[in-house]
Order: structure tokens, then sequence, then C-alpha cells
């Protein structure tokens, strides 16, 4: 019963903020996102971010960036690969030395310095892509540029990461295994989108309904298959909507499935953000609370804008772009905690790391908006 009540509350509240944040000029993802800080423990308590909740959350992320993929045009995307690569790289170059020489000047050693640069390298793009589709914009090039640069960045913040505990703590980690699993998993998946998927889809797949089925059972194998090759689910899941993006029948599968995801999962994951704010510990901290969102923000935008410019965007389509980038989510959240768990940052510094990026979070979509309709 306590999860039915909690559920109900939750598709209630970001329901109504997010109508609240639209009325007032905003995306209703922010509305969402600060609906959750509110309805739990860090302001009101009223619900806990349970195990249970934590998964519907993860379900949200991963069923928010198969859609994605699904209104994606392959075309666009191949069209964009050097922009987007272009800015995965400078994206990530800018903010680790930021977040590297913010350690160094907080008096951290180089391991910890280092490793605060990976996590404001890390981005993820799932606020951003919600936003480009309240806009309308989700095709533009923009965001195919965006959504191809964020693949980039995961493979690359996931090696670094890999190489890091490689020659720090963890003495089984072996970067040659990591890239191994990185190349398996996108030779597996290349070959299935490109071969067997669009076979299945053309002999076995002749109603809605059963490529509804298909469409789902496909999103959660890749997610999972990406997730055991150490590659974020996310990625997995905006691939497998990517291969069913030609589909003569997309259409159709999306006025059937996206209400029920659009209505249940995706709140639960915008409200998750805010459900796992605490500010436990933030008055010691508030500085350097301070000093690290604004570092992270100003790294990624900048990075990313730079690398955007040079391939080819104007001052606007860059900046769009860099803002974009900016939400560091769910990606920074887990790279923190393994750098917690693995004794490389203390419990003092992950506080103030996990408020930074939520920040970045709740200052992407204004801006993001802001920089859209100008």
């Amino acid at each position: 019963m306590t999860l039915l009540w909690q559920l109900a509350l939750i598709i209630f509240a970001t329901k109504s903020a997010g109508y609240l944040s639209q009325r007032l000029g905003q995306p209703r993802v922010l509305g969402e996102i600060l609906v959750g800080i509110l309805i739990g423990p860090a302001i009101l308590g009223w619900i806990e971010f349970t195990h249970t909740l934590e998964t519907f959350s993860e379900l949200g992320v991963i069923f928010l960036m198969f859609f994605a993929g699904l209104e994606t045009n392959m075309k666009d995307l191949r069209d964009n690969k050097k922009p987007a690569i272009a800015v995965a790289l400078m994206g990530i170059f800018v903010p680790f030395i930021g977040g590297y020489l913010v350690g160094h000047f907080m008096g951290l050693g180089m391991i910890a310095s280092l490793f605060i640069g990976i996590v404001f390298s890390a981005t993820s793009v799932s606020i951003s892509v919600q936003t480009f589709r309240e806009l309308n914009v989700l095709q533009s090039r923009e965001s195919i540029t965006v959504l191809g640069a964020a693949v980039v960045d995961d493979i690359v913040v996931m090696m670094g990461l890999a190489i890091m505990l490689s020659l720090t703590v963890a003495d089984d980690v072996s970067l040659s295994m990591v890239l191994l699993k990185q190349v398996i998993f996108f030779v597996v998946i290349i070959a299935l989108s490109w071969k067997v998927v669009p076979f299945i889809t053309k002999r076995f797949i002749k109603s809605t309904q059963a490529l509804l089925v298909f469409g789902i059972l496909l999103c959660l194998s890749y997610a999972y298959f990406a997730d055991a090759m150490g590659i974020s689910n996310i990625i997995g899941a905006f691939i497998a909507g990517l291969s069913l993006s030609s589909m003569p029948k997309k259409d159709a599968f999306e006025e059937e499935f996206a209400p029920a995801i659009f209505t249940l999962f995706v709140p639960v994951f915008f409200a998750g953000i805010g459900l796992s704010v605490n500010f436990t510990g933030l008055a010691e901290h508030w500085l350097l609370v301070i000093v690290l969102s604004i570092v992270a923000i100003a790294t990624k935008l900048i990075g990313s804008a730079i690398g955007a410019r040079l391939t080819g965007f104007d001052t606007r389509g860059s900046l769009i772009i860099g803002a974009a980038m900016i939400s560091r989510g769910e990606v920074a959240l887990i790279t923190a905690s393994i750098g917690l768990s693995a004794g490389i940052i203390s419990q003092a510094y992950f506080t103030p790391i996990i408020i930074a990026v939520i920040v970045t979070t709740l200052v992407t979509p204004p801006l993001l908006k802001r920089l859209i309709k100008k």
C-alpha cells in the first residue's frame, strides 16, 4: 500500500508542478525535479527514495532514452558524427581540467583531484532530451549532435574511470578487459541492429501489438547488455530505439506505448532526482558547493560549445549544444558513488559533489529553453 500511495503522490505532484512550471515560462521537467526535492527527505520528508522507487526511476530514464532513439533519424546521426565527437571530446577535456584544478586548490591529493575531473567530465542528456521534446526540437541538428556526443562521452568517461581504478585501488580492474567489453558491445549491437532487428520486424512483426512487445523486449535487453559490458544502460536503450526508428509502424507504436511511460515511469525518474537530494553537511561546505557548481556548469558549457563551434555550428547553436551537455545526472552520481566506496574521496567531499551535480541538472532546462527560444 505504501508504494501505491507514493506513486499516486509522485504522479500528482509532478504533473501539477510541471503544469505550474510551464505556466511560469519554464520547462515542465524543472518543476518535476523541484517538486521531488520538496516532497522528499530534503524538505517535507513525505517520501523516501526507496529501492523500489529507484527501480521505477531507472525504468523511466531507460524508456525516455529509448523514445529519444526512436525519434532520431539515423541519417542525421551519421551526418553529424564529426560534430558529436568534437563536442564530446572538448566537453570532456575542459571539465576534466576544471575539476582537477578545483581538487588541487582544495588541497586534495592528485588521485582525488583527477577523480573529480572524471566526475565533471560525465554527462547525462536525459534531462535535455525531455526539454528538446517539450520544445518540439528533438529532431534538430543540435539535438542529434547532443545525442551522438552523449554516446561518445559515456565511453570515454567509463574508460577514464577504469584507468583510475586499475592504477589505484582496484587490483581486479583490467583496462584491457574494459576496452574489450566495449568493443564486444558495439560489435554485437551493430550486428543485431543492422541485420537481425530489421529481419525480425519485416518477417514476424505484423501488428502494432507485436511491435510493442518486441520493442519493450529489445529496449530492456539492450539496456541490460550495455550495463553488463560497463556502459550506461541508457546508451543501450537509446540504440534500441534507434534500431526501430525506421520501422513502418513506429508512429502507431509510440501512440500505444508513450502514454503509459510518460505518465508513470518518467515522472518517477524526474521526481527521483529531487528525492535523492540531501542537504546534510551543506552548511559546512556551502562555499565549496558554489565553486563546484560554477566550475561544473561553466566548463561543460564552454568545452562542448567550443567543440560545436569548431565543427561548423554558429554561436547560438554552439551554446544550445553546450547547455544541453551541462547536466551530469545519474552518470556522475554513479561515478561519484564508485569513488566514495573505493575510498578515493571522503564523505565530506562526496556531499558537495553530489549537490553540484544536482545543480547542473536544475540549471539545464531553463538555460536550454532560453537559448532555444531566443
